[in-house]
């Protein structure tokens, strides 16, 4: 399993940002259990909309505490310019 951050797009579009070692799995908790953010459980459904890959879960956390610390525009910026 690959270590990532993502992003996800609220159904309130907000965005939320987290770290996991299985974006699948991940993602269906957030939008079906309990194991979800309890952000995420008062907004479904969420959608991802930005994964960034790496290579340990440290690197994953480093990253996730950066795009946190981003501005909303800043992180619409990222995920624009990571769909090309």
């Amino acid at each position: 399993m690959n270590n990532c951050v993502y992003i996800l797009e609220c159904s309130d579009k907000t965005l939320y940002t987290g770290t996991t070692n299985n974006i699948e799995k991940r993602i269906q908790e957030h939008n079906n259990t309990k194991a979800g953010a309890k952000y995420t459980q008062g907004r479904r459904p969420v959608k991802l909309v930005y994964v960034e890959i790496c290579s340990t879960s440290s690197i994953a956390l480093k990253r996730e505490a950066e795009i946190k610390k981003l501005s909303k525009a800043q992180k619409l910026l990222l995920i624009r310019n990571s769909t090309g």
